[in-house]
């Protein structure tokens, strides 16, 4: 068993800890990702990846976005329809601030666009991926953190978490609590031959009355596929002994509208479940000499359930905040602070707007008004549609006009 040395070592080879180590190499820092699964790894998901994501891949490399929408794996995306308890429907286009010549966002299975990213992170002379390998136990050091695994020990001078949902260094050394009121629960499944899928691929969140505050979705993906799942709430789950399997059959089965369009559908796999920490309240997402990233961090979007382009997101943000400090060796909690006042900056406004529509969503006859309002306000409607791209919603927020126009349009 070794001993290694390194200034960063990232745990967890999502997104997130992709984004980060990739950003990292851009600015010529060398870094070591660990993982315990080898790839290519499925990982249950939605699989849906906003504009969000494809700014992010813009920002550490403009050549991978357009290698990306040649990958037969994903399928672009414009957008996403919200479908409220009523049926009626909202559609709000994916916004974007760049010429393209491709759709704004796209959808791929994880178990695909996680191994893409890992691929590229191993062209990268700067970055190390050590798979499969697991992660045994944390001890803070004079210098940083000692990570033991089940093949050598590591020593870091900064350790950035990026080990998702479940993330031991979190609840252990972080102090990251699982709060149901904060937590949500998912399944998903495959399904192939589903019909009346968008002609533009915008993913659908169906609201259903009987199923609220928690939503059914359809994301169209290649070759005639679609995720599909549910999700709900823990607080909600637990509080009405919900069988989520149970429910989302009964969705598929029953529900008027959308049980057509699985009259000739079949399953593919196995449905799966898992949790997704959400990000509807502040916390303390670093400390001396680490840094929490994604789904350890708690990012995921209280409304839509995105996760995967604010993971990317506080991947690259720790990045910016990380490499100035390791030059001038200020890695304590008081220095690395400013990474949570960057990701809050960035992600406060949006994420506390999807608390409040998470809110709404309990009150079937509020929802259906929201969704009325937003149809014939265009205001509305673009305010949402900046959710799902890095753009600086607090802007807009911060005009007078914004509002009378979001009240009286």
């Amino acid at each position: 068993m070794a001993n290694i040395d390194t200034d960063i070592l990232i745990t967890g080879a999502g997104p997130g800890g992709m984004a980060c180590a990739l950003s990292l190499a851009k600015e010529g820092i060398s870094s070591i990702v660990l993982d315990k699964s080898d790839f290519p790894r499925d990982k249950i998901c939605g699989d849906a990846c906003s504009g969000k994501v494809v700014e992010v891949l813009r920002k550490i490399d403009p050549s991978m976005v357009e290698d990306v929408f040649k990958q037969s794996f994903q399928t672009g995306s414009h957008g996403v329809c919200f479908i409220a308890p009523n049926d009626k429907v909202l559609r709000v286009p994916f916004a974007t601030k760049h010429k393209r010549n491709h759709a704004p966002g796209f959808i791929a299975p994880r178990v695909d666009f996680d191994h893409y990213l890992v691929q590229k992170a191993r062209e990268q002379a700067l970055i190390r991926v050590i798979t499969p390998t697991e992660v045994l136990s944390h001890k803070r050091t004079e210098k940083g953190w000692e990570i033991l695994t089940d093949k050598d020990t590591y020593q870091t001078r900064l350790l950035i978490d990026a080990s998702g949902a479940h993330s031991s260094f979190a609840r252990h050394h972080a102090g990251i609590r699982q709060e149901q009121e904060h937590y949500c629960a998912g399944l998903r499944a495959y399904y192939h031959n589903v019909a009346g899928l968008d002609h533009e691929n915008y993913i659908e969140l169906h609201f259903i009355k009987t199923f609220l505050p928690g939503y059914f979705w359809i994301f169209p993906l290649p070759n005639g596929m679609a995720n599909v799942g549910v999700g709900l709430r823990s607080d909600v789950v637990s509080k009405k002994r919900i069988n989520l399997k149970k429910e989302m059959m009964q969705i598929i089965k029953e529900h008027p509208v959308i049980s057509k369009r699985f009259e000739h559908a079949e399953p593919v796999g196995s449905i799966k479940g898992w949790g997704l920490p959400l990000g509807s309240v502040k916390r303390a997402i670093s400390g001396d000499h680490y840094i929490l990233i994604g789904d350890a961090a708690s990012l995921i979007d209280p409304f839509t359930g995105e996760g995967i382009g604010n993971a990317m997101l506080s991947g690259w943000v720790a990045t910016q905040v990380a490499v100035p400090l390791l030059k001038s060796n200020q890695l304590n909690a008081n220095a690395l602070s400013a990474y949570d006042r960057e990701i809050y900056r960035r992600l406060w406004q949006e994420l506390s707007l999807s608390r409040k529509l998470q809110q709404l969503a309990v009150y079937p006859s509020l929802f259906n008004w929201v969704v009325n309002k937003a149809n014939k306000n265009r205001t509305f409607s673009e305010m949402i549609s900046c959710m799902f791209e890095d753009i600086d919603l607090r802007s807009r927020l911060k005009q007078p006009s914004f509002y009378f126009k979001l009240l009286f349009n």
